[in-house]
Parts: structure tokens; sequence; C-alpha cells
């Protein structure tokens, strides 16, 4: 669990690393989420990766909307939002394209970017939430830190500081795994009781 995590964690911060970066990023992700999952399970409390859950689902929604936001921008734009792709003959010429005007553009693009802005601090608001239900867990307070540096980041990327904070945040949360004693002490959540 702590190595899967400590290394998730750390495959996480070389997102930048050109090529292959994303590869590892993904890597680390994956392997993240199994010590969380692993530690929901130890301790008990599957609201820890319900969390975890909610966090991930509404993250992939902001990257979806502000991608299709982003090429809807640019399309309306460059006048091809009612373009038939019958259009696309061999006597296509992208020099006819028609622009549309920078106000438009400017308008949907900071929208796309709002709306990305809100689901991704939503999303960091579950992700402190379930890092702090571990942190009491297992005993361990850098995984709230860590989850409150993730919030913290996730709702200052909108004045850039986030993407500061964000891997700040990331290598606690390796420490903090690194950090769970083999045998420390676990707070297990009571389980459904049977008549």
């Amino acid at each position: 669990m702590k190595t899967y995590g400590g290394v998730g964690s750390i495959l996480a911060l070389l997102l930048p690393v050109p090529s292959i970066g994303w590869l590892l990023a993904i890597a680390g992700f994956i392997l993240t989420l199994v010590a969380v999952k692993y530690i929901s399970d130890l301790v008990n409390d599957r609201s820890i990766w319900n969390d975890m859950l909610l966090s991930i689902v509404v993250t992939i929604v902001g990257v979806i909307v502000g991608f299709f936001v982003l090429v809807a921008s640019l399309l309306r734009f460059m006048g091809l939002n009612n373009l038939n792709f019958a259009d696309f003959g061999s006597s296509f010429n992208p020099s006819t394209i028609p622009t549309g005007d920078w106000v438009g553009l400017i308008a949907w693009a900071l929208a796309g970017i709002a709306v990305v802005w809100i689901l991704l601090t939503v999303s960091g608001v579950f992700l402190h939430r379930g890092y702090g239900k571990i942190a009491k867990a297992l005993n361990v307070g850098l995984f709230g830190t860590a989850g409150l540096l993730y919030l913290i980041g996730a709702a200052t990327t909108i004045l850039v500081i986030g993407f500061l904070l964000i891997p700040v945040a990331e290598i606690l949360l390796a420490i903090a795994f690194f950090s769970i004693q083999d045998n420390a002490p676990v707070a297990v959540q009571p389980g459904p009781t049977t008549p």
C-alpha cells in the first residue's frame, strides 16, 4: 500500500517529461488509486474510496467540457459551426474560411475556463475530504495537509498559483504514503451489523 501510493505520487510528478510524461503520470495515478482502495478496505471506510471516485469523475467531466467548449469556440470563431463535411471536397481552400469576432471567441473561452475551474475545485473538495479521512484513520497528518493543498491548488489554478501548489501537494502525498508505519494503528470504522 505505502509503496504503491508513494511510487504512484512520484510518477504523477513526471507529467511534464516530454513524450512519456503522460504515460508515467497515468501509471502513477493508477498506483495511487490502488493504494487508496487498499486503505479504504483496510479501515473499512468505503466513503474514502467514494470520495476519490467522485473526484475522478468530476475531473474527467471538467476536462471533457473544457475541451468541447474550446473546440466549439474555435469552430464558431472560424465560421465552421454550420460546416458540412461534404464541403471538404478537392476544391477546399483554407484561405476562404471566414473568421468570426474576437469578442465571441474570448467570451466562450472564458466561459469554458470558468466551468473547468469550478469542476476542478469541486474535485479538490472530494479529494481533500478523502485524504482527510485517511489522515485520521492512519494517524498520518500529512495526508490531510496534502489534501488541503490539492484543494487550494485547484481553487487557485485560475490565478496560476495552483499549478505550483498541486506538485507540492503531490510531493507531500508521496511523503505521507512512505510515512505509513507497517504496524501503524488503524482507526477501523464499524462495519454493517447483521441481525
